[in-house]
């Protein structure tokens, strides 16, 4: 186990500092799932995102009120992916840590 484990996995859940954990911590595979974990939802998110923006440029304003929740949301599964982690567990996010599993 790390000394630097609880850090590593909180930085594993934002966006793209995910990979420092994942590239110095190859030994410890409890940060290893949780940075490859982090990774899947980033760009899970900027993929979200990308059809939100060019989805709002045909239907008005759907931007205005999606965003913000999105935003939320995602805020949302972080905290409790960090939170979860920093406690020796893990936060299966449905579906999506299908793919952390797969790395």
């Amino acid at each position: 186990m790390s000394p630097n484990r609880k850090v590593m996995i909180v930085l594993s859940y934002v966006w793209l500092l995910a990979l420092v954990p994942l590239l110095v911590e190859k030994d410890d595979q409890e940060v290893q799932w949780h940075a490859k974990n982090g990774l899947v939802l980033t760009l899970f998110e900027i993929l979200i995102w990308v059809v939100i923006g060019i989805v709002s440029h045909f239907v008005a304003c759907l931007g205005c009120f999606v965003w913000p929740i999105l935003g939320i949301v995602f805020l949302v599964i972080r905290i409790l992916c960090i939170v979860k982690g920093v406690n020796g567990d893990r936060f299966i996010i449905p579906v999506l840590s299908d793919y952390t599993n797969k790395f």
